[in-house]
């Protein structure tokens, strides 16, 4: 059995020798049968017996990207729904993959999906690359997702480490490291792991694992594979692992939203630059988003009508969290006559159909705080 008492694929030696000892190695055939009892049910995984889908495996990994199961699920039905193969997904707009986007955030997630499937597409005949290295080739697609396909659709000995892998492993070996920096010790010690067969299966047992047992906060120990062979366990330290480097705080930055609303109930909508954040995506007119924005200026930024737009300042703020920084929105809000021409970029869309547009979360909180005043 490849394990840890033999080190037989851990790279850095020195790392493993700082490691705290144990009797027994972890064996992955205590895992793999744990997991043939206890696998979760999910709509992208194949049942026991069934052939697995890549594209299923693909999609799913990309929405599951800094996003739970629960809030993914609905969505990987709509796209299976309407794109049921990479073929069709490449053949659709991205707008319309946007749109179907829509809510599930990190959106550049979904311009790097439309590119991929268009790249399988035309490189590969709509068949997804079993090499590792092609699928790494893909946009989009990183070490991790890489292995996650690699394994779970092509039983490619590889282990993708995400959040709950890196918890299980840090807690099974006492990684006294703290992340970011443990990530490639992490991942040398859970490939260490491997069986020499059933990767996939591997893969998604230590991900079931880490959902559903070894959690951030009282971890249910008693019912663990590995509880007799986790140093953590055995030290009574589990809930310190992982170690993490404490976050810096992006700076709040603050900036306008501008609702305007036309008497045949449309509201004004543009489109973001390509580039940047939220790229591509549908946004209500604003100011820039700033350090040192100041509401006294703000109307410097109002979208511009022939007729003049009576501009009414709305109490409160929306407040959203990026990856890298909160932000305040001050909401400004006017209704215009029917006729009113939209501005140069802009257009008018349907008020009652609003929901089906591209909006980011951030945008349709801003609509809400809108329409509630």
């Amino acid at each position: 059995m490849r394990g840890w008492d033999s080190h037989a694929i851990v790279a850095d030696m020195s790392v493993a020798a700082r490691l705290p000892r144990r009797k027994k190695a972890p064996d992955p055939a205590d895992l793999l049968a744990w997991y043939d009892r206890h696998r979760r049910v999910m709509p992208w995984r194949a049942r026991k017996g069934q052939r697995t889908d890549p594209y299923s495996v693909w999609l799913s990994e990309i929405m599951l990207q800094q996003t739970t199961v629960k809030t993914v699920g609905p969505y990987f039905e709509k796209f299976l729904t309407r794109w049921p193969d990479v073929q069709a997904l490449a053949a659709a707009s991205l707008d319309d993959v946007l749109r179907a986007w829509a809510g599930l955030g990190y959106y550049a997630r979904a311009r790097n999906l439309h590119a991929c499937a268009r790249a399988v597409a035309e490189r590969h005949g709509g068949v997804f690359p079993n090499d590792m290295e092609a699928l790494r080739a893909l946009p989009g697609i990183g070490d991790y997702t890489a292995a996650a396909v690699g394994s779970i659709a092509f039983d490619a000995p590889a282990v993708p480490v995400d959040g709950n892998v890196e918890r299980v492993v840090t807690r099974l070996f006492a990684v006294e490291e703290a992340l970011p920096a443990a990530k490639p010790v992490i991942k040398q010690l859970a490939t260490s792991l491997l069986p020499p067969a059933r990767s996939g299966d591997f893969a998604q047992a230590l991900m079931d694992l880490g959902a559903t047992i070894c959690s951030p906060k009282k971890p249910a120990c008693a019912l663990c594979p590995w509880s007799e062979v986790c140093v953590a366990h055995a030290t009574g330290r589990q809930e310190e692992f992982p170690h993490k480097v404490a976050k810096r705080e992006g700076k709040l930055r603050r900036g306008a939203a501008f609702v305007a609303l036309r008497a045949d109930v449309t509201v004004l909508l543009r489109q973001r630059p390509e580039k940047g954040l939220l790229g591509s995506m549908t946004e209500v007119p604003g100011s820039d988003w700033s350090h040192d924005f100041d509401v006294a200026d703000a109307l410097d930024a109002a979208p511009r009508f022939r007729a003049k737009a009576k501009w009414r300042k709305l109490p409160g703020v929306v407040t959203h969290v990026f990856t890298h920084f909160p932000l305040e929105l001050t909401v400004f809000a006017a209704h215009l006559p029917r006729g009113t021409a939209a501005p140069k970029g802009a257009r008018w869309a349907p008020l009652d159909t609003a929901h089906d547009e591209a909006l980011p979360n951030v945008m349709r909180k801003v609509l809400a705080h809108a329409l509630k005043k």
